[in-house]
């Protein structure tokens, strides 16, 4: 694959023969040339599990202490006092079984992640096979299914990230905006590679963290030095 100018000038910086401590990669980052938008950081963890196996799999959630730096839209499906409850904590969009055709027939996906009251799951569940693979599906795990929906919205809003390992066995996942300053962008890092550690499953075997790189949206990724 080709690369443009800007990506080449920025990896001439990149001394591909060493890991980085995550401050000093995010500090050279900053220095990369950049377009004229404000670039998201990522992160790219690669495990020593098999997700194949159900006993290692690797998911969770994480507020990050600085937020996303994105505006998160929340779709709510509850009823009564609950969907009352949800616009009144900031849900962009409430509803109930009115919604199903809306996103089944017309593909309605202006929001970014799904809450569901558990007595709403018989309805939702029936949208498995349309949220499931764009990864909207509601999950207890990452406590999108709740009674307790103006906590759910409010940690979503205020920077709460889900992740999760793809079939490499390794996590992708935003975690700030370039504009952020290095400082928080590093606490943000910091939480997330906490929330990964203690998310070991026991019946993981030798080297856990296989490595961790960070990249902006447009730049080259930087190996990091974790131990």
């Amino acid at each position: 694959m080709k690369r443009g100018k800007r990506y080449q000038d920025a990896l001439k910086l990149v001394d591909k023969t060493k890991t980085y401590e995550a401050r000093e990669a995010i500090d050279l980052i900053e220095k990369m040339p950049k377009p004229k938008f404000d670039q998201s950081l990522e992160l790219h963890v690669k495990l020593g599990v098999d997700s194949k196996h159900a006993d290692q799999q690797v998911r969770g959630t994480v507020v990050l202490p600085n937020g996303t730096g994105k505006e998160v839209k929340v779709l709510v499906f509850a009823k009564g006092e609950k969907l009352k409850e949800a616009e009144a904590a900031g849900a962009d969009f409430v509803g109930g079984e009115e919604l199903i055709p809306k996103i089944e027939k017309e593909n309605w996906f202006d929001y970014d992640v799904v809450v569901a009251t558990p007595d709403m799951m018989g309805v939702v569940g029936r949208l498995g096979r349309v949220l499931g693979p764009k990864g909207l599906m509601p999950n207890p795990k990452s406590g999108t299914v709740t009674m307790d929906v103006a906590k759910a919205i409010a940690e979503i809003k205020s920077g709460k990230v889900e992740y999760r390992l793809d079939k490499s066995n390794i996590i992708h996942l935003a975690f700030g905006k370039m504009s952020f300053g290095t400082d928080k962008l590093v606490e943000n890092y910091e939480k997330i590679i906490e929330a990964i550690i203690k998310a070991k499953p026991a019946a993981a075997k030798g080297q856990y963290i296989k490595s961790v790189s960070i990249s902006s949206t447009m730049g080259p990724g930087l190996f990091i030095n974790q131990k």
